[in-house]
């Protein structure tokens, strides 16, 4: 039950620390937002400003886990 404590608490610790926005509910809408748009391909100024140069030059490396981190550093830090 401890380790599930310690676990638990050092995941949500760590991404707090990463995102500091993660517990404000108007940023979990602008998350939805960049999602619903994104599938659209209306992508906002918001989360076009926080691709990185590299990611784009990288084409063939678009993992799901990238595309998460770049909209959470839109919408939480």
């Amino acid at each position: 039950m401890r380790l599930f404590f310690f676990l638990f608490g050092g995941i949500f610790t760590g991404l707090y620390l990463s995102w500091p926005g993660l517990v404000i509910p108007e940023n979990w809408k602008c998350f939805k937002d960049i999602i619903t748009k994104s599938t659209e391909d209306k992508i906002s100024l918001r989360a076009a400003m926080e691709i990185s140069p590299s990611y784009v030059l990288k084409r063939k490396n678009r993992k799901t886990a990238s595309k998460i981190r770049i909209v959470a550093d839109a919408c939480f830090r």
